[in-house]
């Protein structure tokens, strides 16, 4: 064992002489509305993780669509439709209790992310909800984010990962099935077989 005492930084003081200033470039980018140039990233991504807090805890939550699933109503306004999920609603329950979020755009094949930084409040006008319905089908609700910072973030972290290589893609099948990791919690009551079975088109029927 080590008989060196653990070092942690724990103020912002030691932390900045530890990276050093941000360069002109990774402030000059951060602008407080959606740029026309940064709208083309929003509507050319066919996925995003929105980020949420609250007293009870965090959150990170996927959001996919086609390409242009977030709807840019003006410079300073995104409307995000919410689809059907697992009724955790996490996000949601979240944004209740405080409205700050965070968007991390990705498009496949770009290296380069986008992030949106706002407030946001869930809406569930009629009107509102059509306008974003997919075969008939309507959002349980739509999420208005007010920007508040847009700025783009360098590739390095996508670089790094090989996140579009597809030398660096993995066979599902190396990973625990979802029915195999849910029998384990449950352990043993819950039929994971059969939920593995049936995944994929339930799936298939669920979308919206």
């Amino acid at each position: 064992m080590s008989d060196q005492a653990p070092q942690r930084i724990t103020d912002l003081d030691t932390l900045t002489q530890l990276y050093g200033k941000p360069g002109g470039a990774s402030l000059l980018k951060e602008v407080d509305h959606v740029h026309p140039h940064y709208r083309a990233f929003i509507e050319a991504a066919p996925f995003a993780a929105l980020a949420t807090s609250s007293p009870d805890g965090l959150d990170v939550s996927p959001r996919g669509d086609p390409a242009g699933f977030v709807h840019v109503e003006d410079d300073r306004t995104l409307m995000i439709p919410d689809r059907r999920g697992n009724n955790r609603v996490d996000s949601l329950r979240n944004i209740l209790a405080d409205p700050r979020v965070a968007l991390l755009f990705l498009i496949p094949g770009v290296s380069e992310t986008l992030r949106v930084n706002g407030r946001a409040e869930i809406r569930v006008e009629p009107a509102l909800l059509e306008r974003f319905a997919v075969n008939g089908k309507l959002p349980r609700s739509v999420l208005v984010i007010h920007v508040e910072t847009v700025f783009f973030q360098c590739s390095r972290a996508v670089v790094r990962s090989g996140l579009w290589d597809a030398s660096s893609q993995i066979a599902r099948a190396r990973l625990p099935s979802n029915g195999t990791m849910l029998a384990d919690f449950s352990n043993g009551t819950f039929d994971g077989e059969t939920y593995d079975r049936e995944l994929q088109a339930r799936v298939k029927s669920t979308l919206y």
